[in-house]
């Protein structure tokens, strides 16, 4: 496994870890019947060296939560990271939803605390005094955000008067790059760490396979070893792709341990380009004339 420092914390967490959105049930709804199969891809990735998980009180109604705490019972070294939703923003509903979070992972303390959204309704300060209680409490070691603009991750550091923020959680894929305009530029200057969700465009990079088979033949990797690979590559990122399946974990797993030479990232972004702008064309054809 390869690791990069948490933000300016000097604290190393593997580069691909696992995310759990969708395991035991979606945001508002639990679902127990494949509770199983995605502990024991868990436990095969904590195994594999992926000792950074992410989860969220919102997914599956926190069934998430209770899950990643069977699969790390009696494991040494996995680093936690879990989210509080935004209706959960103000002082006290901070605290109870910290609290709750620690009962369902079964630890003493998280490793990194999240605001899963922006909140406008609700004074950033007033989350923030929460999230510095929790840290001087030993509840939780680190703070970040996720989804925050570039302003929003201003407001909410300003808002801290002991601490700083380590992380920002955004949707960054070879399919999806608007971060690069101004979130992934910010983050690397600040040294906060870029955390990459959806990094496989929620399976829809497998179905355009055929248009990287060049990279991947080249390199005798998966498309998902490839995607993942190019995210790792860059300054600040690490990735959690879903790990719901024991196949995909171990798929997964061969992103690290190699490189893309600089000429094949050129060709690789080049080629994912040209397929977003044929996919916009292809839509905007089939659109209904008003």
């Amino acid at each position: 496994m390869e690791f990069k420092y948490l933000g300016k914390t000097g604290e190393k967490i593997p580069v691909i870890g696992m995310g759990t959105w969708k395991i035991g049930g979606g945001w508002y709804s639990t679902d127990y019947s494949k509770d199983r199969e995605a502990v024991e891809a868990l436990r095969l990735g904590l195994k594999l060296g992926m000792k950074f998980i992410d989860t969220a009180e919102g997914y599956g109604k926190g069934h998430a939560e209770e899950l990643v705490g069977e699969a790390v019972k009696n494991e040494k070294d996995v680093f936690i990271a879990t989210k509080v939703s935004p209706e959960h923003f103000k002082y006290e509903d901070v605290i109870k939803s910290c609290e709750a979070s620690l009962k369902r992972l079964k630890v003493k303390q998280i490793d990194l605390y999240q605001l899963h959204w922006p909140n406008p309704n609700v004074p950033v300060e007033e989350t923030m005094k929460a999230m510095e209680k929790l840290v001087e409490e030993g509840k939780i070691r680190y703070i970040g955000v996720s989804n925050f603009s570039v302003e929003e991750m201003k407001k909410a550091q300003e808002a801290l008067s002991k601490y700083e923020i380590v992380s920002n959680q955004v949707e960054y894929s070879l399919l999806c790059r608007d971060v690069e305009k101004d979130v992934l530029p910010f983050c690397q200057k600040e040294k906060i760490t870029l955390i990459a969700y959806r990094p496989l465009t929620r399976g829809k990079i497998f179905k355009f396979s055929k248009v990287f088979d060049d990279v991947c033949r080249k390199y005798n990797k998966t498309i998902s070893q490839v995607a993942l690979n190019w995210l790792i590559q860059k300054k600040q990122v690490v990735a959690i792709p879903k790990a719901s399946k024991p196949e995909h974990v171990e798929d997964n797993i061969g992103a690290v341990g190699w490189k893309f030479r600089k000429e094949d990232i050129k060709m690789l972004e080049a080629m994912a380009e040209k397929y977003k702008q044929k996919n916009l064309a292809s839509t905007l054809l089939k659109l209904p004339i008003f």
